[in-house]
């Protein structure tokens, strides 16, 4: 038992992740436009399913906070509270301390968890609904806008229409049919009321202690159908109680339906929750349904019909209602057809996919070497099987970037309120797929880099106008495919980086020598040694000199690379390049002395070989002209230490990363290959070029490639030498 309670939490766990962002994600969106009804009914659902969910856990700590802050957003969705400034920021704050209480490590930075804190929560809550209590319960002062001719008439002052016969046996019981009307005008006004004699007997047959009355009676008060209904609580089962609502309330009953959360819930359900019918009425309509269906085993009578035909609902809503049971039928078809996977058994997967594929390439090996037909065309079955299975299992893994951008809605809104500035933040490309390891491990450097823009990078409102800008700064969170790679961009219309400034800096603390001739890319790069700053002061979010370091050392880690670019008073740009999937690629494998090694496909232009001019030239330059275009290279064998080897071809592969082309002058040309990505492990972490390591089908090792890395290196070694 302890254990279903224990993955009944982990799975609670994971769901409020994803509803509380929501929430997030709709407050700030209410915050723009606080009128949005879909939003704030998304809103109520996730704190719904929130507080449901952990009472169903016996998590009681947070079911009790949620529902106050459940309750406030009720008065909301039922427009008797209106979205201001003060109410998003203490939602926000509610959202934050719901995920302290919950025990998720995500904006553990906003602010404390206390139990003082909550008290001060709860009481901002309740004087939001203390505030409104006497708005909702107190019935208003009626009678005192209408006309005598409105109430005589009852049907222009649009009342609840009563249609009431009590049972013959209400005298005996004791029962005053009188005083019921009566008590009927504490709840508000009688407008008209009509005496029905149809079932009085002649006189000689009539029984002086027998009911034979009934009343048709409108009725103005702004109680609901079910206070009206408790009047009659003690006679209802002897009388014949119907309650028509007034038309005004339509439109009310069929808002509070469409806002209903989607559970699959009958027609009658609907009703009741959306508080168009009574438990009452709907036990009667459904035994008048079961009475029909024995008259007529075909064709049972609907409920919708009975309850209009009964009196007891209008039409309209009974429509709404049904709507409302498609579309949440619509809704659970389409959660049917995802399906929730626990990330260890999704790697598991992978790794054993990436097994099948070693296996594969050791068969096809084989085949090859014995020729013979029939195995040749197996294995070629084959091939495509597993690179379908590899597609497949490599799919599953890939998750939209959008999640992780939207996230930084929430820091850019609170550093706009903190310090008065005026923030803009535009996500493009939030379809853009990647890796789900690699989005794990991106988020938190995208987090310093969005707070830098945020924090130091764009200007007070004032100080904007003042040189000819817009009040509202501007960040963008750019992502789209290039090259086999996926890149990032931090992008602010902010002041900008000073170059002059981080070189002054740079020479203070010895990392760059008095007088060196550095270039803006080279003084940018700066920026990331550790423990550099260039911020005037210190504030919560940035500015100590931690955070630009690691967001390098985490994105190489991630065999990515980032770069920066900057232009004084116009803003900062910061650029991520990151491989698509840390698991399996498709690599060409080429050979470099006595070792082999695999380059990503998606970064290979062409393959070409090498002339015995352009050997010659290769040797005194390091460039050679391929087709009219100068092609700068990097001679791998020189690289790596390689063993030279006496050939008399050499091959060089035109690589492209970030726009430019690059030569690899290799010995051999092996073809393409499915790499499985493997790890080199700490000792050969830092080998310069190389990302992974991949098991061929003989069962020996090929290095894999890492060529923005290799670049970068080959041009920092020649820098070095001159």
């Amino acid at each position: 038992m302890d254990l279903e309670m224990d993955v009944a939490r982990k799975v609670f766990i994971d769901e409020s992740s994803d509803l509380l962002q929501e929430m997030e994600n709709a407050l700030l969106t209410l915050e723009e436009s606080p009128d949005d009804e879909a939003t704030i009914n998304a809103l109520f659902r996730a704190a719904h399913t929130i507080k449901g969910s952990a009472g169903i856990i016996g998590l009681e700590e947070v079911e009790k906070f949620t529902h106050k802050v459940e309750s406030v957003l009720e008065k909301v969705r039922q427009g008797t509270l209106k979205i201001d400034t003060n109410l998003i920021e203490i939602l926000l704050k509610c959202r934050d301390h719901i995920s302290s209480l919950i025990g998720l490590p995500e904006r553990a930075e906003s602010g404390p968890s206390s139990l003082e804190f909550e008290k001060h929560l709860v009481s901002c809550l309740e004087g939001y609904l203390s505030s409104e209590k006497k708005e909702v319960t107190q019935p208003k002062d009626v009678g005192t806008t209408e006309s005598s001719d409105e109430k005589i008439s009852g049907v222009q002052s649009d009342t609840w229409h009563i249609s009431l016969r009590f049972g013959k046996d209400v005298l005996r019981s004791g029962m005053d049919p009188s005083s019921f009307i009566n008590y009927l005008t504490r709840l508000g006004e009688i407008i008209s009321i009509t005496t029905l004699y149809e079932n009085v007997p002649p006189l000689s047959e009539l029984d002086p202690e027998s009911c034979y009355l009934g009343f048709e009676i409108d009725f103005k008060s702004d109680f609901t159908k079910k206070d009206i209904e408790d009047v009659f609580e003690f006679v209802k089962e002897d009388c014949s109680i119907h309650i028509l609502p007034p038309h005004s309330r339509i439109d009310e009953y069929i808002k509070l339906i469409q806002s209903l959360p989607e559970d699959p819930l009958k027609i009658g359900e609907i009703l009741v929750k959306g508080g168009a019918l009574t438990d009452a009425e709907l036990e009667e309509a459904l035994k008048l349904q079961a009475d029909t269906e024995k008259k007529d085993l075909e064709r049972p009578m609907p409920l919708g019909e009975i309850l209009v035909k009964e009196g007891m609902v209008h039409p309209e809503v009974v429509t709404a209602a049904v709507e409302k049971q498609k579309k949440t039928i619509e809704i659970k078809s389409q959660e049917a057809k995802t399906l929730k996977i626990d990330a260890e058994k999704l790697d598991s997967l992978i790794n054993l996919v990436g097994e099948l594929v070693i296996a594969y390439a050791n068969i096809a090996q084989h085949s090859n070497r014995i020729k013979d037909g029939g195995l040749s065309e197996s294995v070629s079955i084959m091939q495509r099987l597993v690179e379908n299975i590899r597609d497949n299992a490599m799919t599953i893994r890939m998750v939209p970037i959008a999640e992780t951008f939207n996230k930084f809605n929430r820091i850019v809104r609170d550093i706009s309120k903190d310090f008065g500035k005026e923030i803009d933040l535009v996500i493009n490309g939030g379809d853009t797929e990647l890796d789900k390891t690699v989005i794990e491990k991106i988020g938190d450097p995208l987090m310093h880099l969005v707070r830098n823009a945020a924090d130091h990078g764009i200007e007070m409102p004032d100080i904007r106008e003042a040189k000819g800008k817009p009040r509202r700064g501007t960040i963008k969170l750019n992502a789209y495919h290039d090259a086999g790679s996926i890149v990032i961009e931090v992008v602010d219309d902010g002041k900008g980086l000073a170059k002059e400034k981080i070189l002054q800096k740079a020479i203070e603390r010895g990392l760059v020598a008095q007088g060196a001739s550095l270039s803006d890319n080279e003084i940018f790069r700066l920026v990331f040694e550790p423990g550099f700053s260039t911020a005037e002061k210190v504030t919560k979010f940035s500015g100590r000199g931690v955070g630009m370091d690691v967001v390098r050392k985490n994105i190489e880690a991630l065999r990515g690379s980032v770069d920066m670019m900057s232009e004084e008073g116009k803003g900062t740009t910061v650029q991520i390049r990151l491989p698509l999937t840390l698991a399996i690629i498709d690599g060409f494998m080429v050979g470099v002395g006595d070792s082999r090694y695999v380059i990503p496909l998606d970064m290979i232009v062409e393959c070409v070989e090498l002339s015995e001019m352009a050997r010659k030239e290769a040797i005194t330059k390091k460039y050679i002209n391929l087709r009219g275009e100068v092609l700068p290279f990097i001679r791998m064998r020189d690289f790596f230490n390689e063993r030279a080897l006496d050939l008399k071809f050499e091959n060089i592969v035109v690589v492209q990363y970030a726009g430019n082309k690059t030569g690899l002058i290799v010995d051999e040309l092996f073809g393409e290959v499915q790499a499985v990505i493997k790890s080199l492990g700490k000792m050969f972490k830092k080998v310069e070029g190389i990302s992974g390591a991949t098991i061929l089908g003989d069962g020996t090792v090929a290095l894999i490639i890492d060529v923005p890395h290799l670049v970068h290196s080959f041009e920092k070694e020649e820098l070095g030498k001159k």
